[in-house]
């Protein structure tokens, strides 16, 4: 009778497994670090480019990264006073935007340099997404922009937000994607792919613009994340294609009773 209990118990460290190795997988085919070595690297660069972080985001999508955070707040869907961590804050786009929508924002960032650069007036830390300085089920929600693909161990960060933040609060991650399109899919891969790199190289630091790119490698798909932040604990996991799917924007909600 053990047996069968046995394999079920089994199977979510099978497939965690199985999502660890697809992700070294993609890191190694795209040669990129992985571990301790790829937080280190993504620690300096961003301490690297933060002078300039927000004129590069406002040039290399055109202002669009703007809208793409207002509408990721109003899908957070958190009514005014709610408590709500901006993880891999930068330099304090969503903090401004959710300060202007009424909710009461802290910043969490792995880059000093980047925290340093934050003139937003919010609470800010710096810490690792794998080890919150937050207590348990403490905040109402958590924003996370164009960060999913730069953390070490997404398991752990996952994890993470499933002890902080409360039974029926929310989660909203915006990312980078590809359209579906073919037209917008190859014109998003030339300026992306191509012209992002010089562009970053003229206004910040290449080498930092010509990893962005790159980097989407660590990346996984909706198929795989879904079923990860399930098993964090998140239900009504959803993904919203932005701008044609220019990005994505992934909302879930905590699940247990509030």
């Amino acid at each position: 009778m053990s047996a069968p209990n046995d394999r079920t118990d089994a199977r979510p460290e099978r497939e965690a497994a199985t999502v660890r190795f697809d992700q070294a997988a993609r890191a190694a085919e795209a040669d990129l670090p992985t571990g301790a070595e790829k937080t280190a690297l993504v620690r300096s660069m961003f301490d690297t480019i933060a002078p300039r972080y927000d004129l590069v985001n406002r040039v290399m999508t055109f202002g669009l990264d703007v809208r793409w955070r207002s509408q990721s707040v109003t899908a957070l869907g958190l009514p005014a006073g709610s408590t709500v961590v901006d993880l891999a804050c930068g330099t304090g786009d969503f903090l401004r935007i959710l300060t202007d929508a009424g909710l009461r924002p802290f910043g969490i960032d792995l880059s000093w340099g980047m925290l340093a650069a934050n003139r937003t007036g919010a609470p800010l830390v710096e810490a690792d997404a794998s080890a919150l300085p937050v207590a348990d089920r403490s905040v109402d929600g958590i924003t996370c922009g164009y960060a999913l693909r730069n953390f070490t161990d997404l398991e752990s960060v996952f994890r993470e937000f499933e002890r902080v933040v409360r039974p029926g609060g929310r989660l909203c991650i915006l990312e980078v994607a590809e359209p579906e399109h073919g037209l917008l899919r190859v014109g998003d891969r030339i300026w992306f792919r191509r012209v992002v790199p010089v562009i970053g190289g003229m206004l910040s630091d290449g080498a930092a613009y010509r990893y962005l790119p790159r980097s989407t490698a660590y990346l996984p798909p909706i198929e795989v994340l879904r079923p990860m932040l399930a098993a964090a604990g998140f239900s009504t996991v959803n993904r919203r294609a932005l701008s044609g799917g220019l990005s994505q924007l992934i909302t879930a909600t905590r699940s247990g009773r509030p």
